[in-house]
């Protein structure tokens, strides 16, 4: 017998279950790393905050080993707003691969056979990227950005003291953003088999991506000064010609 056709209703009430299954493994979560926060908070978060941080020892031929800045409180209500915020952040961080597949299972019924190993191949894809780039922002962006500008000095009298706040916002929106921006590659993939791009015309266009990729850069880039936007830059150039790589 043939499987009955689906009506709007019974794809919206698929949907509906699916929304809650992920909000559960989101609350789950959450309350987990709410618990256990305090007991990584000031080795993980604030780690790029010290010369002990582990990035900074690997890279002491670069750095020296005195570095440390106060990261201070000024509003009463910061340090616990700012648990619930990185508590909620990371635990979306962590349900992001069940959240792919709640999506994979919702799409899937409505693909043919060959489809699903695209859309499959394609969802492993923006799992990887997104994990890869929040990767580099941790261990490469944030880490030598905080520390350029943290150590910049006009005073030799001026001390360092950052705000919980101001230091907690550029550390999520870097490591996010960074998440986003290396799925370039599948939204890449995705236009190629789309006809809309192809190899030579992003050859052909290479100079113009780099300017469009410069203007990213520095939308990104939380501070205006050249070193911060190179670092951002950077990464996200690489995989332009990434892309280029695996369109066809």
């Amino acid at each position: 017998m043939a499987e009955k056709e689906m009506s709007f209703w019974d794809h919206l009430e698929v949907l509906r279950w699916s929304l809650i299954r992920v909000a559960v493994a989101l609350l789950l979560v959450f309350v987990a790393v709410f618990l256990l926060l305090p007991n990584i908070f000031d080795s993980f978060i604030l780690g790029p905050s010290s010369s002990d941080f582990f990035v900074y020892k690997w890279m002491s031929p670069i750095f020296s080993a005195d570095f440390k800045v106060d990261i201070i409180n000024i509003n009463v209500t910061t340090p616990f707003f700012t648990h619930m915020k990185v508590s909620f952040w990371m635990a979306l961080l962590l349900i992001f691969p069940y959240l792919l597949f709640e999506v994979w299972l919702f799409v899937a019924p409505a693909l043919y056979p060959k489809e699903k190993k695209g859309v499959k191949t394609a969802f492993l894809g923006v799992g990887f990227l997104f994990y890869l780039g929040c990767a580099v922002a941790y261990l490469l962006v944030f880490p030598l950005t905080f520390r350029f500008l943290s150590s910049y000095q006009i005073s030799q009298g001026m001390i360092s003291q950052i705000s919980l706040d101001s230091y907690m916002s550029t550390f999520l929106s870097i490591i996010f953003v960074m998440g986003l921006v290396f799925e370039i590659p599948v939204l890449a993939a995705l236009l190629s088999r789309l006809g809309v791009l192809n190899r030579p015309i992003l050859k052909k266009y290479r100079r113009h991506a780099i300017v469009l990729l410069l203007i990213l850069s520095a939308i990104i880039t939380p501070t205006g000064d050249p070193f911060t936007l190179v670092v951002v830059f950077l990464p996200i150039y690489l995989l332009y010609e990434f892309s280029i790589l695996i369109v066809r």
